[in-house]
This record gives structure tokens, C-alpha cells and sequence, in this order.
């Protein structure tokens, strides 16, 4: 794990937190198991998380290997996601509320399980465990499945597990992802705007060798 971290330093422009550097999301984990205690700890990174007026609208379902939960959730998944993700030892589906208390519909509450989950994501990272984000989920079923009321949409799935395990455990098509070498980012100049967006074509990372890689 060391030897991976230390690669993917050099493509970072601006001193960061490391765990936001050394993050990446693998298809393969370590046979380690992820304990009920470690996945509350998880969720309570979660719980603090900011949303629009306090309304916390994200809603969790998960499953530790082995269990019925886990199970189903496996089968809601997308056939692509279940050709890999069998290899966590945790998978969750995320879902969030789309009204408010009041009955109206709550634009922010897909930004508040995003805000959410990077909360879960960097305390994972803080541990050593990873996830994988899945759009891959049928959340027609999911919803069904686990029996959520009609004002809340089923999200994302994810997959979770210590960094490890052997990428040849893969279909061959997968392994060559597995390198976080081959992470690409855009460069900021092309999403941050200090005034009105734009959308020129120079500004790409296509040619970032050619441009000053540290003004934005």
C-alpha cells in the first residue's frame, strides 16, 4: 500500500490533507474483515456532516459479507458491479429523502448525502479502508427490496474493504483500473472560474503540459 501512496503524490498542484491524496476507489480488497464497530465509526463521520437547514436526509442500508442483508443488496446491483464487487466485505446503498418535513421537495437533499458520504469516505481513508462508489444499482429494486417509502430515491451502492487483495481476483478487463497511477483529474482551470464560466478549448488538461499547472 505505501509504494501505491507514494506515486500518486506527484499529480497533486497544492498542499492537501493526505488521506484526500492517497484515496482511490479499487475494485478488490483485503480478505480483512471491516467489524460493525469500524462501520459505526463510518457512519458517525457521517452523521456530522453539514445539510441544507439540518434536515440530514441521507438513510443508510448495510450488510457485512456473509449476512442476508448483504446478499440483498448484492442482488440489486447492476450485472458490471456484481462481477466485482462480491469482493467487499461491506456493501451499503445510500438513499435520501426528497421532501422536506413540510412536504416540499428538497432540492439540496442529493448534495446533503453527497456531503455525507465524502464525511465516510475520508474517516475510511483515516483507517485504511476503501469504497467504491456505485451508480451500477437498480434502485427501482433497492427501493422495493428495502421497503423505502415513496418520498425517498435510492442513490448510489458502495463497496467497502481494507486496501488489498489480488487484482488478478478480477475479470482481466478490470485489472489494468486496479493501478491509481491511472487516476486522471481535470485541471482546476477547467471548473473553477474567477468570474463568468467558460469553456474554452485551450483550457483542457489535454495539453496541461503546455499551461502554468499551479494558477487556476
Amino acid at each position: 500500500m505505501e509504494d501505491t501512496i507514494s506515486k500518486d503524490h506527484k499529480d497533486s498542484k497544492f498542499q492537501i490533507l493526505p488521506s484526500l491524496k492517497e484515496r482511490y476507489s479499487p475494485r478488490v480488497f483485503s480478505e480483512k474483515p471491516v467489524s460493525e464497530v469500524e462501520l459505526r465509526s463510518l457512519f458517525e463521520a457521517g452523521r456530522w456532516a453539514a445539510s441544507s437547514y439540518n434536515r440530514q436526509p441521507w438513510r443508510i442500508i448495510w450488510g457485512i459479507k456473509g449476512s442476508k442483508t448483504y446478499d440483498r443488496i448484492f442482488d440489486c446491483l447492476g450485472e458490471f458491479n456484481q462481477s466485482w464487487a462480491g469482493n467487499a466485505p461491506v456493501l451499503l446503498i445510500t438513499a435520501f429523502k426528497t421532501k422536506t418535513d413540510e412536504g416540499q421537495e428538497n432540492f439540496h437533499a442529493l448534495h446533503d448525502l453527497g456531503l455525507f458520504m465524502g464525511n465516510v469516505t475520508t474517516q475510511a481513508q483515516h483507517l485504511g479502508i476503501a469504497l467504491h462508489h456505485m451508480a451500477g444499482v437498480d434502485f427501482k429494486k433497492a427501493k422495493k427490496e428495502f421497503k423505502f417509502p415513496e418520498e425517498y430515491h435510492v442513490a448510489t451502492a458502495v463497496a467497502i474493504g481494507y486496501y488489498g487483495g489480488n487484482p488478478k481476483d478480477l475479470p482481466e478487463e478490470l485489472r489494468a483500473q486496479e493501478d491509481p497511477e491511472n487516476r486522471t483529474r481535470m485541471m482546476q482551470r477547467e471548473f473553477t472560474f474567477n468570474g463568468d464560466y467558460t469553456n474554452e478549448p485551450g483550457l483542457t488538461s489535454d495539453n496541461a503540459g503546455t499551461l502554468d499547472n499551479t494558477t487556476s
